[in-house]
């Protein structure tokens, strides 16, 4: 392994982490991903166990503890039945669960050491709704918000970025890094669209959030033009010394669960332009993190363009 490389950090406990047989975020969405990229030259390494100490540097601990003492004995549990009644805990999540926080915050250590170029975390359940002290749509835990606070207080970085292009808004991490002056949090995402956050009057407590929506049917040309316009230069004046993705690919055409109209080649072009950037600014640090995608064919196709995209990078 190389300093050159791209890492993938996965782990056999993200298939343990079941749902009911309805509901879109599902252990065949990981098996889709994997399969997608399994001829593609990385390094791969298996996502740890976050530490409880680790999680609760953003989420409330009686939260953290309340979430893992629900873990069923047999069949599912509904968390949050006063939002959105679809974010379950089954027998066997637990591991997963820690896992998904566990691998971004390797991933950022990985970079930071040297030892990869960039990463891309492959692990479920998704984070980027998780608030504080609330389970929400599919998400437990702020892994990509926790990865980000990580790099601050354990690398002693001042500037860290993250972009979310997932179609729902992020609404997760931009509530746990809103007070954080290191943070700059960039989120895409259709609106109107659950969870029906991310209006551009909502800039942080610093000036350190940057929301873009995105009409129904915004096509990939749409999409490149504001970030060229709008996300480029803001990630050029911060300077991040560490860039995180949230990558969600529920922006594709065919998923079911939204009405934008990317394609894979979107995807592709949108990562090589975030790597460019952190070439620029970072000495090329980036960590990705699977968030969303549930039509399995474009969520395989997708992550397939953006971990060439990661790859491309590190080269």
């Amino acid at each position: 392994m190389t300093g050159n490389s791209t890492a993938l950090i996965t782990h056999p406990d993200g298939f343990l982490h079941q749902t009911p047989a309805s509901a879109p975020e599902q252990l065949a969405r990981l098996d889709f991903v994997l399969r997608a990229i399994e001829d593609l030259p990385l390094d791969r390494f298996d996502a740890p166990l976050a530490e409880l100490s680790q999680i609760t540097t953003l989420h409330d601990p009686a939260y953290v503890n309340d979430v893992l003492s629900r873990i069923p004995n047999t069949g599912f549990a509904a968390l949050d039945k006063g939002t959105d009644e679809e974010t379950f805990l089954s027998p066997t999540s637990r591991n997963a669960l820690l896992r998904a926080v566990g691998g971004p915050i390797l991933g950022v250590d990985m970079v930071m050491a040297g030892k990869a170029r960039n990463a891309f975390v492959a692990m479920r359940p998704p984070g980027h709704h998780a608030l504080r002290d609330t389970v929400m749509g599919f998400c437990f835990f702020g892994n990509v918000a926790l990865a980000a606070r990580h790099a601050m207080d354990a690398h002693g970085l001042k500037r860290v970025a993250i972009v979310d292009f997932d179609v729902h808004h992020g609404n997760g991490t931009q509530a746990l890094l809103w007070d954080e002056p290191r943070a700059l949090t960039v989120t895409s995402q259709q609106m109107p669209l659950w969870p029906g956050s991310g209006h551009p009057s909502e800039t942080g407590a610093h000036d350190n959030v940057l929301n873009i929506p995105l009409p129904p049917g915004t096509k990939g040309g749409f999409m490149r033009q504001a970030y060229a316009d709008q996300v480029f230069p803001r990630l050029r004046e911060f300077a991040p010394e560490f860039l995180l993705i949230s990558a969600g690919f529920d922006c594709h055409r065919d998923d079911p669960l939204a009405e934008l109209n990317w394609v894979e080649d979107d995807y592709n072009w949108l990562t090589r332009s975030l790597c460019a950037i952190a070439n620029e600014t970072c000495q090329g640090r980036v960590v990705s993190v699977l968030e969303g995608g549930y039509d399995l064919k474009a969520l395989g196709a997708s992550a397939r363009a953006h971990v060439q995209a990661l790859l491309r990078a590190g080269d």
